[in-house]
């Protein structure tokens, strides 16, 4: 504890020389950022082939890739970003000119998830960065192999009163949550989130919560089944279902649900094999904890396909079940796993009806080719952020806020929302001495007839 307490405080000395105020230093960091990650990707991908079986395929697609693709972003569009944005002034203030400022807000703590481990750790640090903040990566110690590439790559490449990492369990997280950050961005469970909410409280600092819950996908009888169908196979069994976006249950028309569910089957084939837990980039469950809790899961449940598992390598194979109830084990919480409860429906006003009685999910998909439904949907529905026919991949574009609502999380990142989100806008009003205007000034007396006229 009294460790951490000393690299907080070596990270504010160095953010108050105000280097990270300064855009070429922040560009420089970036790219020096992007030039470590292409240097180390091979030692990323063995890193995630380790702590999750991820192929090298999948760990590029949806870690290395996206982080690359942000930082390009950011580098590119950054120089715009710093720039003080001139903002209208009420005639009331004449002669006067208003600005907003972003400024970092200081020392910032980004703690990571195990799931998508170097993604989830680097995009918001990246965020932190071109804000201009000095910050501490807290990744999981559950990703082992991940977290020490990690702290491999930025204890090699950046200064730890500018950029540090944190490892160790849950000691290490309760150290970190007793400092004082300017900044706290947290991914994780809804139930850690709490905690980390409730410990920021303590010294008023503001925080960005990235969470989870049970993100429906809808399939009515408009839409292109066989698509659909695909779509869905890859977003769910994405890593192994472990995405905190991944479509956690299906609503389904009873007019298609045999049809959908039987192409789900074949799509399943197809990308996985007849034995996908003996085929090599097949992703596994992180740990044995998550191991058991999944199967228990599927104790008494009616499952349909799949249903296999592997105990030596933790693998779960792609899991269809059917008949399920809104009482049922795999409804109460984000399964985060290879199962895929599948429910019916008659009218979309009922699915409307079930999923706004529930904690608003921090992703919905729906699938339809009613433009009428598409927007009811949205427009009725409150969550994160989502996709009309398709998965996933609303969370893959840097023109995308990316964040959930409500049980789901707070506040958003990505691109542009990035460097908003770990950036203070402070206001500025500039104040002439060419004229100054006694009416504000006491004594009133018949000053407020005039008042209202340019008060109104």
């Amino acid at each position: 504890m009294n460790q951490i307490n000393k690299i907080v405080e070596k990270q504010r000395l160095f953010f108050d020389k105000e280097h990270t105020k300064e855009l070429s230093f922040r560009l420089e960091q970036l790219k020096r950022l992007r030039k470590a990650i292409i240097d180390n990707q091979g030692e990323i991908m063995k890193a995630l082939k380790k702590d999750l079986n991820k192929s090298p395929f999948e760990s590029y697609e949806t870690e290395i890739g996206l982080v690359l693709e942000e930082l390009k972003f950011i580098i590119k569009n950054l120089p715009n970003w710093v720039k003080r944005d001139r903002v209208k002034t009420p005639i009331a203030h004449f002669i006067s000119t208003s600005y907003t400022y972003s400024e970092p807000y200081g020392v910032s703590l980004v703690m990571s998830p195990w799931n998508y481990p170097f993604q989830l750790t680097m995009v918001p640090l990246i965020g932190s960065m071109a804000a201009g903040n000095c910050t501490i990566l807290k990744p999981s110690e559950y990703s082992f192999y991940t977290s020490e590439v990690i702290e491999k790559i930025i204890g090699k490449n950046f200064d730890a009163s500018y950029i540090t990492v944190i490892r160790g369990g849950r000691e290490a997280n309760k150290s970190l949550l007793d400092e004082k950050f300017d900044y706290i961005f947290f991914t994780g469970s809804v139930p850690v989130g709490r905690i980390v909410m409730e410990a920021a409280s303590k010294h008023l600092t503001p925080v960005t919560l990235e969470l989870g819950g049970k993100s429906p996908c809808i399939v009515d009888e408009t839409a292109n089944i066989d698509l659909a169908a695909k779509r869905i196979t890859w977003g769910k069994f994405l890593n192994a279902g472990q995405t905190c976006v991944a479509p956690d249950y299906l609503l389904v028309h009873k007019s298609v649900k045999d049809k959908l569910v039987a192409r789900i089957k074949y799509y399943i084939k197809e990308f996985y094999g007849s034995d996908p837990c003996n085929n090599m980039e097949y992703p596994k469950i992180i740990n044995d904890k998550h191991f058991h809790r999944l199967l228990r899961l599927l104790e008494g449940e009616k499952i349909v396909f799949g249903g296999n598992y592997k105990e030596k390598t933790n693998q779960i194979s792609p899991t269809i079940v059917e008949n399920v109830s809104w009482e049922s084990a795999l409804m109460e919480n984000e399964i985060f796993g290879p199962i895929l409860p599948v429910l019916e429906f008659n009218e979309i006003n009922e699915v409307i009806s079930v999923v706004n009685q529930r904690p608003k999910p921090l992703a919905l998909y729906y699938f339809s080719n009613r433009r009428d439904r598409q927007k009811k949907i949205i427009k009725s529905i409150s969550f994160g952020g989502g996709c009309i026919n398709d998965t996933i991949v609303h969370l893959a574009s840097s023109y995308l806020p990316f964040g959930g609502v409500g049980n789901s999380g707070m506040g958003g990142y990505h691109g542009k929302a990035s460097f908003d989100t770990f950036s203070h806008k402070k206001s500025v009003l500039k104040k002439s001495n060419l004229i100054d205007i006694p009416l504000r000034y006491p004594p009133y007396k018949n000053k407020l007839e005039l008042l209202k006229k340019i008060m109104k």
